[in-house]
Order: structure tokens, then sequence, then C-alpha cells
């Protein structure tokens, strides 16, 4: 009893900070992301807010710069909604330079700079940008993407000199601003725009196709920066180690704002290091880090570091934590408090695991589920469909069944608003109609998660990612889990495979490994720790495995090879039922499996 208590004493109390944090934050109000940081530059001047390596900014020398930003804007005749596309790496400036565009009441689109030729084209093209900056440190990348630009993008080539060989086509963006002078814009240069309007544009991961632009308004934003912060009780003091991209609302806006939202300093790195990664966070004296989906993992499978224990750090936030890994890793690198949330950058639906309870990524307990839009409806793995009732609408799922979970969509209330993509057809395939009532509208999260009887949602898995075998349903996180519990498995990308004859997929297993694993011990513990229908039929072990810059596993790739030796260059087993052992899969074989005369 006196441990319930404390646990919703610990709850009440993390939910009520932020919702003080967010209580003024209003769609309707002239409020927005360029007030939101002048807000903070006022209360938070002459402290630290960036550090790059050797280099420091204050708030103060932020606003310098943007200020300088919303000039070049003036200078070259970019009005208020228009859209200036950023291909920039993390660094100190990055947060400066949108928020300069803000200033004008201009539209960031915030562009991945990990990507290169069709992918990175695709995104600036869907962007509407007229103008694009670009990193000269990613110009190889950029230049690769030039063929399929769409006509009328003017380039500007940013930090550093304009490369030979591009000086015809781009020009300086940092020559100008150096006299510009750096005034505050007055407020009425945004007249006319609300928070409820948008306030940049970013994009989706891309892990089944190439990525959508989801809108992002003030509001949202808004909400993300002051939230998380709150729930961390972040302060002046505090500093944000940011490995992840700045491009990326997780880090970009959760995380920065966790620090920046409170007077913190957010610590900017290039990329993740799992190496570097605790020598840097010592360094720099971080008291709090953003992970998302892999980090975690990757930091624990790495070596025993001498550091790993002497940080500063007492609050991480992200998402992805998996069940496997949390426990272990709090433990290893003593980390006192985990916030895991829930959210999609353009979705209406968010979490939050604010008493630390493992494995969940939120909780919305019966009580306060009137304040929430959230539910989950029956999902059919083999159709891919809402199963309906004899009334014609969903049916709910029971505690602890899996489902898909969706957010009711409310115009009233900025929160639960979705605002969708840049084109009408991406956005209507993610909203359900008519789902309790006649005439209501759901956002379709595309996740698969369970509920208990506490109110704690757990995620299972995306809904493309889960497939049948063997007349059962199986969860590729949770098998992805287990093989990660085996010694020397570092990484496991898990999904399934068409095989002729058979119903559904087969299981199949992309493994990265310190040194190859042993598959008679291998096969001995999956028996012990599956059920039979959910231990993977093929496996291939990589030398590495293919992530987006959030960390999340490509599987698109993997799924269209298959098990077929002739497109796959690493080994590749399979379990023969005869021998009850892991098997090479060569050409015979796979002809074998694929006419028949071998049954799995």
């Amino acid at each position: 009893m006196l441990s319930t208590l404390k646990r919703e004493a610990g709850y009440l109390g993390g939910l009520l900070r932020m919702l003080r944090s967010v209580k003024d934050v209003d769609a309707e109000s002239g409020h927005l992301l360029a007030d939101e940081l002048e807000m903070r530059v006022d209360a938070f001047g002459p402290n630290i807010a960036f550090i790059e390596d050797e280099r420091q900014w204050t708030y103060d020398q932020m606003e310098e710069y943007a200020n300088r930003v919303a000039g070049w804007c003036v200078a070259n005749d970019i009005q208020k909604n228009d859209t200036v596309a950023v291909f920039v790496r993390n660094r100190l400036e990055y947060v400066a330079l949108w928020f300069g565009l803000t200033k004008r009441g201009v539209i960031p689109a915030l562009i991945n700079f990990q990507l290169a030729g069709s992918a990175l084209a695709h995104c600036v093209n869907i962007s509407e940008a007229a103008h694009v900056i670009v990193d000269v440190d990613l110009i190889d990348s950029w230049k690769t993407a030039r063929e399929h630009l769409e006509d009328g993008l003017t380039e500007w080539a940013a930090y550093g000199e304009v490369p030979k060989g591009h000086k015809r086509k781009m020009r300086s963006f940092d020559e100008p601003l150096s006299d510009i002078v750096p005034n505050r814009p007055a407020k009425s240069v945004r007249d006319g725009l609300t928070a409820g309007g948008q306030g940049m544009k970013m994009f989706t991961s891309g892990t089944t196709g190439l990525p959508k632009a989801a809108k992002v308004t003030h509001v949202r934003a808004q909400n993300y920066m002051r939230g998380l912060g709150a729930g961390a009780k972040a302060g002046p003091k505090d500093r944000m180690m940011m490995v992840l991209p700045l491009y990326h609302a997780t880090g970009g806006l959760v995380g920065m704002g966790a620090a920046i939202s409170n007077g913190g300093a957010c610590i900017v790195r290039p990329k993740f290091s799992a190496s570097t990664f605790w020598d840097e966070a010592v360094k720099y004296e971080a008291t709090m880090f953003t992970y998302v989906g892999e980090l975690c993992r990757f930091l624990l499978s790495t070596p025993p570091h001498p550091l790993e224990r002497e940080h500063k750090i007492q609050w991480i936030m992200g998402n992805g934590l998996r069940p496997e890994v949390w426990e272990s890793f709090v433990a290893r690198f003593n980390i006192p408090h985990v916030i895991e949330f829930y959210g999609a950058t353009e979705g209406n639906v968010s979490l939050i695991n604010l008493d630390s309870r493992v494995g969940a990524v939120g909780r919305v307990p019966s009580y306060l589920k009137w304040k929430f839009n959230i539910d989950i409806i029956r999902y059919d793995v083999e159709t891919g469909e809402n199963p309906r009732g004899s009334d014609g609408f969903a049916l709910r799922a029971d505690d602890d069944e899996v489902g898909e979970v969706i957010g009711e969509i409310r115009t009233d209330d900025p929160r639960f608003r979705f605002d969708g993509y840049e084109t009408k057809e991406a956005t209507q395939k993610k909203i359900l109609r008519n789902v309790f009532k006649p005439g209501d509208a759901w956002f379709r999260t595309g996740d698969l998660m369970k509920r208990d009887a506490q109110g704690y949602f757990y995620f299972i898995d995306r809904v493309g990612d889960t497939f049948r075998w063997k007349a059962e349903n199986v969860a590729t996180n949770e098998v992805a889990g287990v093989l990660s519990g085996f010694p020397g498995i570092t990484q496991a990308n898990v999904y399934g495979v068409e095989v002729p004859g058979y119903d559904g997929r087969a299981g199949m297993a992309a493994l990265v490994a310190e040194t190859p694993p042993d598959l008679a011990e291998l096969k001995d513990y999956l028996d012990r720790e599956l059920p039979h229908y959910a231990r993977p039929v093929f496996l291939r072990l990589s030398s590495e495995s293919e992530t987006t810059s959030t960390f999340k596993f490509k599987k698109t790739n993997l799924v269209k090879a298959g098990f077929d030796p002739d497109r796959i260059s690493e080994p590749v087993y399979f379990c023969n039922p005869q021998t009850k052992a892991y098997a090479h899969v060569d050409v015979e074989t796979f002809e074998k499996i694929n006419n028949g005369t071998i049954r799995l």
C-alpha cells in the first residue's frame, strides 16, 4: 500500500510539473517559437546555452546570430510563411539558425544531414523551399542530390568558404551575415501568425520508404521543448548531452528544450560515438542526456570504461529503451532517473513514464483517462486491418491484449490535433473514421502496444513488423530482445520473410556479434526462451546493422533480400527440422526450400 501511494505521488508530482510548464501554450495566441526563445534569452542572457568542443555561446550570443539570420531573410526578400531548407550538421549554430528564420515568420525545413542523392533531393523538393542553406562539411552529399532537384532553388554555402567547383552554383551565407546589424526584429513582423500554425517542417525517419514532410506547429514545438525538462526538474545548472541529430524532434526539440527552456546548456556533439561518450560526458559535465532507439544498447555493448560511473548524469530521457536493456543500463552506468516517452513528430498521441517503470512507455491511470485522447483497438496481423464489431465500430483491446494505439483527433485541443503531412494522400492514410461513433476521426499510430490494469502502456512492435508464422503472431521486438540476451550478440534485427508454399512469414534475424556465435548453443538458448513459432527460422550474420539516424533498424532491404544466398554476401543459416540445428544456406539448399523438398 505504501509503495503504491509513493508511486502515485511521484507520478502525479511529475505530471503536475509538466502541466504547469505548458499551461499557457495556446494555439490561438501569437506566442510563437521565436517568442519562446526570445523569452529564454531575456531570462538567461549571460548563461551558457550551447557548447561545441572548445566553443561556447551564451543565450545572448545565440540571439545575436539569430538576429543576423533574420536580417539575411530581409536582404534576400524571404517573406513570412516562405520555407528555407536547412541541410546542416549538428553544430553550435544549428538552433540559432532556425531561430533566426522564425523571427521573420519563415518556416525552416530541417533536413536529415545523413541523406544523399535522390532521398536528399526528395526531402528538399517536398519541403517547397526556394532557398537551401548547405553546410560546407556536407558538400559531397549535397553534390549527389543536385541532378534530382527541382528548378528554382537558390543554394547557400554556410560555415566555411564556398568550395572550389561550386562557386557558380552557390552563394556565401556567412559573408553577408557579418554586415547585418543584429537588432531583434519587432514582433509585429510576425503579425497574423498564430501558435496553431506551422512553425517548422520535419521529416519522418523513412524506415520503410522515402521520408514524409511532417508539419510541426508552434504549439507542438513549445510543448516538446517545455514538457520533459519540467518532468526532470531541469534548471540553469543542467547540461544536456546531445548526441542525437538536431533536425529530429527528440533531440532538436525535446532534448534541446529540456535544457534551453530552463536556463541550462546543450552540449552539441556532431554524432554519437559509443567509445568516446563517457569521456565527453565527463569533460563537458553533462547532467542529462537524450537517447533514442538502440543508443543505450550500443553503450551497453561496449567494454567497461573507466569513467562510465564517474559522470554527473542524473536524468536520461528519450524513447526506445527496451526492457531487456533498461535495468542493466541504469545499474551499470549509475543512472538514477529515466523518463521514457512515446510520441511521433506528426502524431497526436503522447505518453510519458515518469516513475521509471521498467519497459513502460507511459501511463494513463483510470482516474485520468478522460484527460487523454488515447485508446487501443484490436488489430489483425494477418489482414493488416482493425476488425469491426456487428455494429460496424472498432473493438477495444482488453487489458494485456496487444492492439494498435490510436489517438482521437480533436480540433479544439492543440495537443490532439493532427496537422498531417505535406501531401493530402499521406495524411488521409493515417486517419481512421467512424471508430467508436459516427463521424469521429482517430490518428493511426501504426504501433502495437498493450496496456496493463494499472494503466501502463508497453510498446510491442510496429504494425508492419509483427508477422504471423505457424498461425501465431510474432513480435519482432520481443524476439530481438531475447536474441540480445545471448552472450556476444550486440545487435539483433528481426523481420519476417516469405517462403513459397507457406502462409505468413518465417522469422529471420540479422545478428551483429563480437565473434561468430556458437549456433548449437544459440539454438538451445532459443529453444528455452521462445515458443516454437517465434524462434528464427533463418539467421544472417552481419558485420553491422543499417539504422536510421535516430538508431531505428532499417528492414526494407533485409526483407527484399530474404534468405537468398545470391543476394546476400554474408553467411545465412536455416533451422533444419531434421537435424534440429542451424545449417548453412547455399544455392542448392535455397532451391530445395523454395520447391518444398526441404520442409520448415
